[in-house]
């Protein structure tokens, strides 16, 4: 890809369009990624059953509604998209004890949305996919020209991942989660109502991402910015 984040300009579900190694792609304001022409909606760190596995491991007492919300935004992305593949990125569940302890109306709910099309649960730290709820489970995917995994690996080219949480500060101790793409790859949001988030101007992610990333804010519109901690464009030096 050459400068494709920088110069993605395209928008239509007030998402914000770039290409990545020539597939043109959508950042949509829920944290998905669309992709058009294959079809492809892609979904990261769902962390669904997170209330579940903070009660029965710390004695947390989450308000045990984030399943619920989660499967609801993603029902309305489907909607929306009509995707022939979802991607499920990783950490879908909080672990795999909360996977076994979806509730039987969620369960028919993602069974619903899993019907009459490819669906791909790519494994994650947190747990290898949900293993009794059909569809495939992969440790990674390609998907020509892209792959998709959990964790970003350094030096890898043509990449879509997520497991970060990235987000963006915006001063006054605000942050908000955000897309991060670079020439190289994109790090995907955490799409779960009740997941945390990594600066994007943390060691971590600055080492990871090139210079010049972009971070794509969720919002009601996608708005990039330049990822903050990020070094700037490394610029063109005529030949001597």
């Amino acid at each position: 890809m050459q400068n494709g984040a920088r110069r993605g300009t395209e928008r239509s579900m007030n998402g914000y369009g770039f290409t990545l190694a020539g597939a043109a792609l959508m950042a949509l304001p829920s944290g998905a990624l669309w992709w058009p022409e294959q079809r492809l909606l892609t979904v990261s760190d769902l962390h669904l059953g997170k209330s579940d596995r903070a009660a029965r491991l710390d004695g947390a007492l989450l308000p045990p509604y984030e399943t619920e919300d989660t499967l609801s935004r993603l029902d309305a992305d489907i909607g929306a998209t009509r995707p022939a593949t979802v991607v499920c990125l990783g950490d879908s569940f909080d672990d795999l004890a909360a996977a076994g302890a979806l509730a039987e109306p969620h369960a028919l709910w993602l069974a619903r949305l899993m019907a009459g099309r490819r669906w791909i649960w790519v494994e994650g730290n947190h747990d290898p996919g949900p293993l009794g709820l059909g569809g495939s489970h992969l440790a990674e995917l390609c998907e020509e020209p892209l792959t998709f995994r959990h964790i970003a690996l350094p030096g890898a080219e043509a990449e879509v991942s997520g497991h970060y949480h990235p987000k963006a500060p915006l001063g006054s101790g605000l942050t908000r989660p955000c897309f991060l793409c670079d020439e190289a790859r994109l790090v995907l949001p955490a799409y779960g109502t009740y997941t945390g988030g990594l600066r994007c101007d943390r060691a971590p992610l600055v080492a990871l991402m090139r210079p010049g990333a972009l971070a794509l804010l969720l919002g009601p519109r996608v708005t990039p910015l330049p990822m903050p901690g990020a070094q700037p464009p490394r610029l063109a030096t005529a030949p001597s």
